[in-house]
């Protein structure tokens, strides 16, 4: 068995090395956009914009403080682009990689930081996992970055060194959930171009649902029976979500004349399939969130708690969590001393995990919220859409980010990074010492309810 590099060492729990890993690429990234040369002014963007732009593109979010194109240089700009991708891959899968170019060997600790960023069911699955990540990731934003260039060239006129950048660009952001456009009305002017929507839409779809779940999608497509609960938990939800959210825009903003109540029907039915959409992490938008109903915002914070795909560009509590947990309510509900999935049984770990998971996820939100409610002057409405989109790393905002104060954006960029690398992985990564009970205490009944 190869050693394990000098920096794994240090560490006595593989999910310290994930978080301290994403901490150093926000640390490598606030340093690189305070350059001069990162803005098209010349001038340092200051230590706030910088580490709150480089935690939200680590993290995938999204969340700005500034015009993106008319702040940032190309140097900047390029810059967001290679953090998103490297927080949509995971750190400690380009490490792991990096680790097996250099070396050819893969130790112990490596692999198991690596499973705990991938979610790989087995240890001996991660040297070949990870080669497929990137393979997979890669070729996906190729094909997404193709189309778009090509519509940016033959549908807009954009010259093709410019079409290009911007293919390119937004392939990775929208692939890996990061929500960074070149426009400040986001892709507001494409509501109703369906090539561009619609890319965008199935770029954040498929890396939201997963690597793990990808991969077996392509190897049992065909034969659902085959599938695991991840998979089916996570397919399953995925769609009742698209559809009700899709159905709830639709319904509620139809008559709004600042959202949708300005479009033709084909182009509504686009439009709320699109914001559908985004609230699994992606960030982008094509109508003005701040002129949505407070209905559609409710929504909107629902949709963006849950998020997307676990081992995914996805973040918030992902689908496979909120989908256990309705099993879980059923199984309670209905008496049941097991909690089944089709022909399997639910472990209790993980019953307790996804517990977990959620109550601190709740717990979490709650709380940032009635801090932030303190430091602006905000309304509720307003103050709980932010966290929640920073939490689940979603992006989207009502137009209060950069009002919040340096205060509020730290405890923002906070949150980006809690909800990117989980909040159940950073509580494990803070408990350095597993102490094992060794004896068991008599059970006492107490009232529920």
């Amino acid at each position: 068995m190869a050693a394990a590099p000098p920096f794994l060492a240090r560490f006595r729990h593989p999910t310290q090395v994930v978080a301290t890993a994403f901490g150093l690429a926000i640390g490598i990234g606030t340093a690189l956009l305070s350059l001069p040369v990162a803005t098209t002014a010349g001038e340092s963007a200051g230590w706030v914009t910088a580490m709150f732009t480089s935690a939200s593109a680590v993290c995938v979010t999204g969340l700005v403080l500034v015009d993106t194109e008319a702040h940032w240089s190309v140097f900047g700009e390029l810059v967001i682009a290679g953090l998103a991708q490297v927080g949509g891959l995971g750190i400690m899968t380009m490490a792991t990689l990096f680790t097996l170019l250099l070396s050819g060997r893969l130790g112990l600790r490596a692999r198991i930081a690596a499973q705990a960023e991938t979610k790989t069911p087995s240890m001996s699955d991660v040297r070949q996992l990870v080669r497929k990540v990137v393979v997979f990731s890669l070729a996906c934003e190729a094909v997404f970055a193709v189309v778009l260039t090509g519509r940016f060239l033959i549908g807009y006129g954009e010259p093709f060194g410019r079409a290009l950048y911007l293919g390119g660009f937004h392939a990775v952001t929208s692939f890996n959930s990061a929500g960074f456009t070149l426009w400040p009305d986001s892709l507001m002017r494409f509501v109703t171009d369906p090539w561009i929507c619609l890319t965008v839409s199935i770029a954040a779809i498929v890396g939201g649902l997963g690597f793990p779940v990808v991969f077996e999608l392509a190897r049992h497509w065909r034969h659902p029976r085959k599938w695991t609960i991840l998979t089916r938990i996570t397919v399953g939800t995925t769609v009742i979500l698209l559809v009700l959210g899709t159905l709830i825009f639709l319904v509620t903003e139809w008559r709004n004349p600042r959202t949708l109540g300005q479009l033709d029907d084909s182009t509504k039915l686009l439009a709320a399939f699109f914001t559908s959409v985004m609230p699994r992490s992606a960030g982008f938008n094509v109508l003005d969130i701040s002129q949505m109903y407070p209905s559609s915002w409710l929504a909107t914070d629902v949709l963006m708690f849950i998020g997307g795909g676990s081992a995914g560009t996805a973040g918030g509590i992902k689908v496979t969590t909120f989908g256990m947990l309705a099993f879980i309510i059923w199984a309670e509900m209905r008496g049941e001393s097991r909690v089944n999935i089709g022909h399997r049984r639910l472990p209790e770990t993980t019953q307790r995990q996804v517990i977990t998971i959620a109550v601190m996820g709740v717990g979490l939100v709650t709380v940032s919220t009635y801090i932030l409610l303190a430091l602006t002057p905000h309304g509720l409405d307003q103050v709980l859409f932010e966290v929640v989109s920073a939490f689940g790393t979603a992006g989207l905002s009502t137009g209060i980010t950069g009002s919040v104060g340096p205060a509020g954006h730290v405890l923002l960029a906070v949150l980006m990074f809690i909800g990117r690398i989980g909040p159940l992985t950073l509580g494990s990564a803070l408990a350095l010492n597993r102490r094992a009970r060794r004896y068991e205490l008599p059970e006492e009944r107490v009232i529920v309810g």
